[in-house]
C-alpha cells in the first residue's frame, strides 16, 4: 500500500511512484480516497467502493454486478481500508481522468439540503412528472424550474402548480418557476424530458423507444454540450426514450472538444443517469401481485437493463427461476402495448414510477432504479449515492441470469 499527499488530503493507492508527494500511513483512521488507474473515457471518474476487486479491475462492465465474476483476485488491503469499504466510506478516484483533482474537494461532491431542479419540456411525461414532484418533493426540492419551446405551456404550469398548496402551510411544497434556456444549468439536477415526437397510437411501431433514438439523439447532445459550456457539476437525468443509449450519447457529446476528440472536460459518467427502469420494476411488481407464480419478485426480485428491448427481470435473486423470469420479463416488456391497444399513450406510470419516484429516492440518498455507467454502456441497475459517491448494488448472480445480462450488454454496445 502506498500513501500520497495532495494539499491536506492523504490518499491511498496500490500504485507505486505516482507523481505526487509521498506520505506516511496515517497514525489513525483511514484515507477516504483511493487512487486507481484505468481508461478515463470508459467508466466513472469516481465511485463508492463496495468490493476490493473494484480497485484492481482494468475495466468496468456488467461483471461489476457480481464481483466474483470480475476475473481479478481480491487484493490484500490493510484492515482499516477494508473497514472503510465495508462502511461504504471509501471513494475511488481515477487519476487518469483530466479533472481528477476536482474530485478530492468535498465541496465538489453531491450537495446537501434541498436541491434546485430544472425540467426541460412539459409534454405528457414532463407535466405528469412535474405534478408528482410538486406534490411529493417538499422535503428535498427547493424549487423546480420549467423550460419549454411553448412559452404558454410554461406559463400554464407555473400558474397551475403555483396555485397548489396545503392550506396554512404555504411553503411546504417546492415552488415552480420559469427557467430560461440560457439558465438551464443553474441548478443541481437537470431533467431532460424533451422529445421530437412519439409514434402515434396504432401506428404499427412495436419498439417505439428505438424509433425515437434517431430523433432524440441530436436533442440530448445539444443540451449535453450546453452542460459542458456551463461547467455543470450536478446530475444530468435523461427521461426521454431510449434512455440508455441517450445517456451514452450525452456523455460522448459533452466530452468532445473542438477537434471532436474525447477530452474529459464535460459531464463525468457518474453525473448522468437514465430514468427508465423504475416503471419496469413497478410493472413486474404489478404482475407479481396478480399471479402467485411471480410472488417471489415482491420479496427479492430485481430488474436490470434497458427500458425496452433487452430488459431483464429476475423473479428472485435467492431462488432464481429462468423460465419464470423470462415469462415475467415478456409481460413487463409488452405492458405498454396493452395501454396503446386501449387507444392511449402509456406515459403516466413511466413519468411517476421511472421519473418522480426515482428522482426523489436519488435526492434522499436511497436505493433506486436507474441506468448508470458500466464501462461503455449505461445499464439499468439498483444504485444509490452514498457519501463516498455512486454505489451500484452487487450480489451473487446465478449463471443463467448473468448470461442474460451479458447478452443485454452486447445489444447495447451495438446501438452506440
Amino acid at each position: 500500500m502506498y500513501y500520497y499527499r495532495r494539499g491536506e488530503t492523504v490518499l491511498a493507492s496500490l500504485l507505486p511512484d505516482l507523481p505526487l508527494e509521498p506520505a506516511e500511513r496515517p497514525a489513525a483512521g483511514s484515507p477516504g480516497i483511493f487512487l486507481i488507474d484505468r481508461d478515463p473515457a470508459a467508466g466513472r471518474a469516481s465511485f463508492c467502493v463496495s468490493d476490493p476487486r473494484q480497485l484492481t479491475a482494468r475495466a468496468e462492465d456488467v461483471s461489476w454486478l457480481d464481483p466474483a465474476r470480475m476475473g481479478t483476485a481480491v487484493p490484500a488491503l490493510p484492515r482499516r481500508i477494508q473497514r472503510s469499504i465495508d462502511a461504504r466510506l471509501l471513494r475511488a478516484v481515477n487519476i487518469r481522468h483530466p479533472r481528477w483533482e476536482e474530485l478530492l474537494d468535498p465541496a465538489r461532491r453531491q450537495p446537501v439540503g434541498k436541491r434546485r431542479v430544472n425540467l426541460l419540456a412539459v409534454g405528457d411525461v414532463g407535466s405528469t412528472l412535474l405534478t408528482a414532484l410538486k406534490l411529493l418533493g417538499g422535503d428535498c426540492i427547493e424549487r423546480i424550474g420549467v423550460c419549454d419551446l411553448n412559452e404558454k405551456a410554461v406559463s400554464r404550469w407555473v400558474a397551475e402548480l403555483g396555485q397548489v398548496s396545503w392550506p396554512w402551510a404555504y411553503d411546504a411544497l417546492p415552488d415552480v418557476v420559469p427557467a430560461a434556456q440560457e439558465d438551464l444549468f443553474q441548478c443541481d439536477v437537470f431533467l431532460f424530458a424533451a422529445t421530437k415526437g412519439v409514434p402515434p397510437v396504432g401506428g404499427g411501431v412495436r419498439d417505439v423507444r428505438m424509433a425515437q433514438f434517431g430523433a432524440n439523439r441530436p436533442l440530448v447532445e445539444r443540451y449535453a454540450r450546453q452542460a459542458r459550456e456551463a461547467g455543470f457539476r450536478g446530475l444530468f437525468i435523461v427521461l426521454s426514450d431510449p434512455v440508455d443509449p441517450l445517456c451514452k450519447a450525452a456523455y460522448l457529446a459533452s466530452n468532445r472538444g473542438a477537434d471532436g476528440r474525447w477530452d474529459g472536460q464535460g459531464l463525468r459518467a457518474e453525473q448522468i443517469q437514465g430514468f427508465g427502469l423504475g416503471v419496469m420494476n413497478a410493472r413486474a411488481a404489478y404482475f407479481a401481485k396478480q399471479d402467485p407464480r411471480f410472488r417471489s419478485f415482491l420479496a427479492d426480485g430485481r430488474s436490470f437493463g434497458p427500458h425496452g428491448a433487452g430488459l431483464v427481470i429476475a423473479n428472485s435473486l435467492s431462488h432464481y427461476d429462468d423460465s419464470l423470469s423470462q415469462e415475467l420479463t415478456e409481460l413487463v416488456s409488452t405492458a405498454n402495448l396493452r395501454i396503446r391497444e386501449l387507444g392511449y399513450k402509456p406515459y403516466v406510470a413511466p413519468a411517476i414510477s421511472s421519473g418522480a419516484m426515482q428522482l426523489l429516492l436519488t435526492l434522499r440518498g436511497e436505493w433506486h432504479c436507474a441506468s448508470v455507467c458500466l464501462g461503455n454502456v449505461w445499464f439499468g441497475v439498483r444504485n444509490r449515492f452514498a457519501s463516498a459517491g455512486l454505489e451500484i448494488e452487487t450480489a451473487s448472480l446465478p449463471a443463467a441470469l448473468f448470461d442474460r445480462l451479458r447478452a443485454t450488454e452486447r445489444d447495447l454496445l451495438e446501438i452506440l
